[in-house]
């Protein structure tokens, strides 16, 4: 079975950037893990509350097909975290898909993932791609690769299945 993580914020992850997405993977039978700062409970910028199942410093890139960071304001605390971008170099480097939605693609630029690469994000967090070196195309969904990247919460759904079409699925 296919397997993904979904990295959410502790708190203001935005909610349907996660929720859809989420149901579009599980319906095409990919299994989500749900990481954030750590285990237990997330609560979105709009009020949802999920279950987070492991910390993200302790998701294993070898244990998953990729990796994906959800936006919203709470997604900043991952722009400068060394470990997410870590974790997603190693994820890339070992032939994972890596991706974000809205703020998320950000962490990706941060971590030095997206130089040369066609993305797209929220427009506020543009200026992270920018000095990422990214191509940017301000299209709802852009895949280059195994990069995926969407602008936010009007695309959640259409990320979720674009994350499944590159899964197979």
């Amino acid at each position: 079975m296919k397997k993904v993580a979904l990295v959410i914020a502790q708190e203001y992850f935005r909610d349907e950037e996660y929720l859809e997405p989420k149901k579009v993977l599980e319906s095409a039978g990919i299994q989500v893990v749900t990481a954030s700062q750590k285990k237990g409970i997330a609560t979105g910028k709009l009020g949802a509350k999920v279950q987070a199942d492991i910390s993200m410093k302790d998701l294993d890139p070898k244990d998953l097909d990729g990796i994906f960071f959800i936006g919203g304001p709470g997604a900043s605390v991952y722009f400068n975290d060394k470990a997410a971008h870590e974790i997603l170099k190693s994820a890339y480097n070992q032939g994972k898909l890596i991706g974000a939605i809205c703020a998320g693609p950000a962490v990706l630029a941060s971590a030095g993932l997206l130089k040369g690469k066609k993305a797209t994000s929220f427009s506020g967090v543009e200026p992270y791609l920018i000095k990422g070196e990214a191509i940017l195309t301000r299209a709802a969904v852009e895949k280059d690769g195994r990069i995926i990247t969407a602008d936010g919460p009007a695309s959640a759904a259409q990320f979720g299945h674009e994350i499944a079409k590159a899964l197979g699925r």
